[in-house]
C-alpha cells in the first residue's frame, strides 16, 4: 500500500488537484492522508471520501509537525508501507503507482527516496541535494539527468516529494519539530544518513512543482522561518565558526536589503532574533 500524505493550509484547490492528478482508486491501491493545519479551513471536507482520510490539527503545528501526525498513523496501521510525502501545491504527471512498487522490491536498501521534481514549464526544480559540512554549503544539484541508474545516492532530498519505506525502520520515522518550516526535510535526511540509512533520488517517477505557490503569499514569516530553520540546521551540522560566518554575512545582507526589500530584510532580523532566543534559552 502506499499512503500519500500532504499537509493542508487553506489550500483546497491545490490539494483537489493534486488529488485529481491521481488514478483511479477502484483496487484500493492507495490512500491519501490530509493533515490539514488549517482547522477553520473546512472546505477541505469537500474531498473527503472513502480513499481520503482527513485530520485536522489543533492548530497550525508547521510542516514536519504536521507530517509526524500522518507518519505515526500510518506506522500504527501498516508498519510495512510506502509513505510518499508531497506537497499541495505539486501534482502527479503520469501514473507512478507501478513504477514505484517495482523500485522497492529492486532496491529495498533505500530508507528515504526523493522523487526527480519539475516546474510546470519543464524545468527540472529539484534532482538531488548536496551538503558540504567544511563550509555549511546546502544546495541543490543536478544529480539524475546524465545518468542510467535507478537512483543516485545523495545527501538529501526535498520535502516536496519525498518517499519513505516504513519497513526499514524499527521505529516510527520522524522530522525533528524544532523546525517549523523549511530544512526540516535536510535534517531528516542527515539524521537518518547518520543512523546507517540510504537516502537516494530517482527520476523514474516524479512531480509537478509551483514553487512557493503558498508560501509565497507570506513573505515575511516565510523569510523569518527559513533564516531560524537554517541557522538550526548550521549549528547541528556544522562547527561554530562555519555558524558565526554564516551569521555574520547573513545579518550584513539583511541590512543591505532593508530599502530594497523591507519584508525579506525584516524576515531575517526576526529570524536570527528566534535563533539567539532559543540559544540563550538552551
Amino acid at each position: 500500500m502506499i499512503y500519500f500524505l500532504t499537509i493542508n493550509y487553506y489550500s483546497t484547490a491545490l490539494v483537489k488537484k493534486l488529488i485529481s492528478s491521481l488514478p483511479d482508486n477502484k483496487d484500493s491501491e492507495y490512500k491519501i492522508i490530509i493533515i490539514n493545519n488549517s482547522p477553520n479551513d473546512r472546505s477541505i471536507e469537500q474531498l473527503k471520501t472513502k480513499s481520503v482520510l482527513i485530520f485536522d490539527a489543533t492548530h497550525n503545528l508547521g510542516f514536519g509537525h504536521a507530517c509526524n501526525v500522518g507518519l505515526k498513523w500510518i506506522y500504527e496501521q501498516d508498519p510495512q508501507g510506502i509513505v510518499w510525502i508531497i506537497n499541495p501545491d505539486a501534482y502527479l504527471s503520469e501514473n507512478p503507482l507501478d513504477k514505484v512498487c517495482s523500485f522497492f522490491e529492486s532496491n529495498p536498501e533505500i530508507s528515504i527516496l526523493g522523487t526527480i521534481i519539475h516546474t510546470p514549464t519543464g524545468e527540472i526544480w529539484f534532482a538531488g541535494g548536496c551538503f558540504t559540512p567544511t563550509t555549511g554549503t546546502i544546495s541543490t544539484q543536478d544529480l539524475l539527468t546524465n545518468t542510467e541508474t535507478e537512483f543516485v545516492t545523495c545527501d538529501w532530498v526535498s520535502g516536496c516529494s519525498l518517499i519513505v519505506n516504513l519497513r526499514k525502520f524499527d521505529n516510527v520515522p520522524q522530522f525533528d519539530q524544532t523546525y517549523f518550516l523549511y530544512y526540516e526535510d535536510f535534517d531528516l535526511c542527515r539524521r537518518y544518513a547518520n543512523q546507517g540509512h540510504t537516502i537516494a533520488a530517482t527520476k523514474q517517477f516524479g512531480v509537478v512543482h509551483q514553487p512557493s505557490s503558498i508560501t509565497n503569499k507570506y513573505v515575511f514569516r516565510k523569510i523569518k522561518h527559513s533564516t531560524y530553520s537554517y541557522l538550526i540546521t548550521l549549528g547541528k551540522y556544522t562547527n561554530y565558526f562555519i555558524l558565526m560566518l554564516r551569521l555574520i554575512r547573513l545579518l550584513a545582507y539583511a541590512f543591505i536589503l532593508i530599502f530594497v526589500k523591507p519584508q525579506v530584510a525584516f524576515g531575517k532580523f526576526f529570524g536570527v532574533l528566534m535563533y539567539l532566543r532559543r540559544t540563550l534559552y538552551l
